[in-house]
């Protein structure tokens, strides 16, 4: 994403709808600017504001015009007056930004929207999620925070340390060269996103040495960092999820709770319910 100069007139609208804070006023250029290394490419710029054609030149001589009288000249706050606001063609390892950030974009690696991960919810169909295993979502960033995709390994590769499996149909499982070791492709390193998921199995018995890694980890990196889990629930709708993120000193909410009702794409028993 840029901003043309030759349209832009500085009135400052856009830098509020920026989620990341990387649009500024530069004031020897007088034009809003855009910090590529900061901006994650996710549209809401560009989308996020009506854009109208006035003439820049007129806009700003109205301006400077009124600026002598002590008196303003501005646009709606929703509104760029002149359209400067302008999608660039994106190349590789780039467009990861817009992939994982800008929610109507299309993952290449899965063709679903958005980060691109239906991450466990829909296990009920799928059978991703097998009986006696539990599924953890580990994301990393948020609106306003962002996360680095440098930040992100360090996390993969912790994982990666405990024998945790990652999910195959994942994008960041598809962004490893080496899934035993959790490590990223080279070039990614140097690219920010709004945010990550990592999404993978692991034996309960292993859950609590991951939990407690997982804690040291986020004391380092500047992110933020949540955590999903999902197991299997029994016929009376209990999981001994719930008991080991208690015993790990982490609130528990029921986000989700599947029923069993769609068509199952796996071979498999029935189950009565799913809880995340």
């Amino acid at each position: 994403m840029r901003i043309d100069p030759d349209l832009c007139v500085a009135c400052g609208n856009c830098l509020a709808v920026c989620p990341v804070g990387a649009i500024r006023i530069d004031p020897a250029l007088r034009r809003a600017v855009i910090d590529r290394e900061q901006c994650v490419e996710c549209f809401t710029c560009y989308r996020g504001m009506s854009r109208e054609h006035m003439n820049p030149r007129l806009v700003r001589g109205i301006r400077r015009g009124l600026a002598l009288l002590r008196l303003r000249f501005d646009p709606e706050p929703d509104v760029c007056p002149t359209s400067a606001i302008v999608p660039e063609e994106l190349a590789w390892p780039r467009t990861l930004r817009r992939a994982f950030s800008d929610v109507q974009a299309t993952h290449a690696s899965t063709g679903i929207l958005g980060r691109g991960t239906e991450e466990v919810k829909t296990n009920d169909v799928t059978d991703r999620l097998k009986e006696g295993e539990l599924g953890f979502v580990v994301e990393l960033g948020r609106p306003s925070v962002g996360v680095w995709f440098r930040d992100i390994e360090r996390v993969t590769r912790a994982l990666a340390a405990v024998g945790v499996a990652f999910e195959a149909e994942n994008p960041i499982t598809h962004l490893m060269v080496d899934r035993a070791t959790g490590e990223l492709q080279p070039d990614v390193m140097g690219e920010r996103v709004l945010s990550g998921i990592v999404e993978f199995r692991i034996p309960p018995e292993k859950a609590m040495d991951m939990l407690a890694l997982l804690r040291r980890i986020a004391d380092d990196l500047d992110t933020v960092m949540s955590i999903g889990l999902a197991a299997r629930c029994d016929g009376m709708g209990a999981n001994e999820a719930e008991a080991i993120m208690a015993a790990a000193g982490l609130p528990v909410l029921r986000a989700k709770t599947n029923l069993g009702l769609g068509r199952r794409d796996a071979p498999g028993p029935a189950v009565g319910a799913e809880a995340r």
